[in-house]
């Protein structure tokens, strides 16, 4: 069931800066922000992470790096460097799109045995397997969440924000069976208002992906439920 105080909203938000035309000031008023409303961490993508993790360290404000984004497209081999060099560079969370060619191609050994490399190089990190389920029949959406799982990964996650639609509470919903207790659901894409994110919590997610984080919260400081 959703609700609660702010804060624990704000505890809740992955907060993305994902403008391939973002500048240094842009990336250090993101971090102020994420600091000052206390966000579970900083959605960005590689090359800014050293950055931000300087700027984060000692916050309590974790830094995620969106890995293959956002087309899931380069080889398993470059999804594991890029984990890599993210975490040596200050990332504590990665976020990674999975091979959607692979999997609608029907290689679907191709997706496990990549889901587990990219979780294996993460080690002790939260690893979050980002699925595009606009592109998805539920059942494919289902067998990723038990490669997810068999994997060990923390979260599944439904969407880059990218794509042609965004988290729906259907979705959410099928992740969160799918994942039973062996993983978490991050919903993210399109999550503007209140009211949508409380569908999304009441449905399962327990992390919000989203570029308006401080409106959100804002919102809820006002008086919004959630």
């Amino acid at each position: 069931m959703s609700g609660g105080d702010p804060a624990s909203l704000a505890a809740m938000i992955d907060s993305t800066l994902l403008r391939p035309n973002a500048t240094w000031v842009d990336f250090a008023r993101h971090c102020e922000e994420a600091t000052a409303f206390r966000f579970a961490m900083v959605a960005i993508n590689p090359a800014p992470v050293s950055f931000c993790a300087r700027l984060l360290r000692g916050t309590g404000v974790g830094v995620g790096a969106a890995i293959g984004f956002p087309l899931g497209q380069s080889t398993t081999e470059c999804k594991v460097f890029e984990t890599a060099d993210a975490l040596q560079n200050g990332a504590t969370e990665i976020d990674f799109v999975i091979n959607l060619v692979s999997l609608k191609s029907g290689d679907h050994a191709a997706v496990g045995r990549e889901i587990e490399a990219v979780v294996r190089a993460c080690g002790t990190a939260v690893s979050k397997v980002i699925l595009e389920t606009c592109f998805l029949t539920d059942d494919e959406k289902r067998l990723v969440c038990r490669m997810a799982a068999a994997s060990g990964a923390t979260y599944v996650k439904t969407s880059t924000g990218m794509g042609a639609a965004g988290a729906t509470v259907a979705d959410v919903l099928l992740m969160a069976e799918a994942a039973g207790n062996s993983l978490r659901v991050k919903a993210s894409g399109g999550i503007r208002d209140l009211g949508k994110l409380r569908q999304l919590v009441d449905a399962g997610a327990s992390r919000i992906g989203t570029s308006c984080g401080a409106a959100l919260v804002e919102a809820a400081r006002q008086g919004g439920s959630w």
